[in-house]
């Protein structure tokens, strides 16, 4: 029989799956305009990466505010707001593309902004239901936010391929997004697992002083590094350096995708079993296996095989970083911010370094930067161990069950 609590748990639990799944519904129904607002702007890619570069500002620029704003108003005020904000930024673009770059720009910075302090709220949320399970489902979240990207980006094809106009598609699917999510969010729960307040009183700015919170942000670099590396140049990697058609560079792309999202689904499991510490090292082994076949493969079958091993190994590194920032639910926003501020330098910078690299030594030798940053994932790896729960637990409050992920 379930009871109130289990059901309340579970409703909370759908919430979260919805606030991940639906924000990788809307970047991808925006991504998947992009040669259509380019092409009616006249952009070369130089100035077209330039104007996407809005999105990364927008989000750098909120992520070090979100804990404070999550802190103060809570993870349900500040989804539902953010998902209005977005939907609102997102309807702008697909209407003002066609009067300009300037719209256009300041729409992505307002969308980067919301998908900074979005992304902080769900995963403090994320992080409670986690802690209530007792078991790790964090991964899960985001493949959710992936399954969403796949559903948002075949959407997208579809509505070029009947001639739907840009503005009509983004309008309709980001803003029934946006209210989709402001209407579950709704069923979040408490921020904290807690009596104590959420919102730490001692000053935000002292979290970015915290060794163990700065090291966990250095991991979570190093993972998002090697999975933005792979969103954004495997694809290239089989054109440029395989010599393969652009089709089958694109299946090489949602083969990684398609990795990625199982080693979310099925990581739990493994967490809940090995522990965080070991699964994490192993998998970075995976990743940089890959990424080596990757790199001196000599065929594309080498290639594709490589891509499925780093996407599996790159799987885990960011929901596991979060959790591992979230051990202290007292604390969790500002540290989850903290952790996402940090590892959201890895989209900003990373893109212009692979790229630079790639017009030196080729895209595929280029990406042997991300198994760098996986060995360094490696040797950081014991910062992920769970709190003590003396530590983590405010006092008076029962600790919270962290052992098993």
């Amino acid at each position: 029989m379930i009871t109130t609590s289990d059901g309340d748990l579970r409703a909370t639990t759908r919430a979260v799956y919805l606030a991940f799944i639906f924000l990788g519904v809307a970047m991808a129904s925006f991504a998947a305009r992009i040669p259509q607002i380019r092409d009616s702007l006249g952009l070369s890619p130089s100035r077209l990466g330039l104007v996407l570069l809005a999105t990364a500002v927008g989000s750098i620029t909120s992520l070090p505010l979100a804990g404070h704003i999550v802190g103060r108003f809570g993870s349900r005020r500040t989804v539902t707001v953010m998902a209005l904000v977005l939907g609102v930024a997102m309807s702008a673009v697909g209407v003002g593309y066609q009067f300009g770059v300037l719209p256009v720009v300041i729409g992505l910075y307002v969308y980067g902004f919301a998908t900074g302090a979005w992304d902080v709220a769900m995963n403090v949320q994320g992080a409670v239901v986690e802690q209530r399970l007792g078991r790790a489902i964090m991964p899960r979240f985001h493949a959710g936010y992936s399954v969403g990207t796949v559903a948002g980006a075949l959407i997208g094809a579809g509505a070029v391929a009947v001639g739907i106009s840009v503005t009509v598609h983004m309008v309709i699917m980001i803003a029934a997004s946006a209210v989709i999510v402001a209407v579950a969010v709704q069923r979040f729960g408490p921020d904290s697992t807690a009596e104590a307040p959420v919102e730490d009183k001692s000053g935000f700015m002292r979290f970015w002083r915290e060794p163990r919170t700065l090291l966990i942000g250095v991991f979570v670099l190093a993972f998002a590094f090697t999975e933005g590396a792979g969103i954004d140049w495997i694809s290239i990697a089989l054109i440029d350096d395989y010599g393969t058609s652009a089709s089958l560079g694109t299946l090489a792309f949602a083969v990684f995708l398609a990795a990625m999202t199982i080693g979310r689904w099925y990581g739990p499991g493994l967490l809940d079993r090995h522990g965080r510490v070991p699964v994490v090292r192993v998998l970075a082994v995976i990743g940089l296996g890959g990424l080596l076949l990757f790199a001196f493969g000599s065929h594309p079958v080498a290639a594709f095989a490589g891509a499925l091993l780093w996407g599996v190994g790159a799987s885990l590194g960011f929901p596991v970083g979060v959790s591992a920032a979230a051990d202290d639910p007292a604390k969790a926003a500002p540290r989850v911010s903290v952790v996402a501020s940090i590892g959201y330098i890895a989209f900003l910078g990373g893109p212009p370094l692979i790229g630079f690299l790639g017009d030196h030594v080729t895209v595929s030798r280029g990406l042997l930067a991300v198994g760098v940053l996986l060995i360094l994932s490696i040797l950081l790896s014991p910062a992920l161990a769970p709190m003590r729960a003396a530590a983590a637990a405010p006092a008076g409050s029962p600790p919270p069950p962290v052992a098993s992920s």
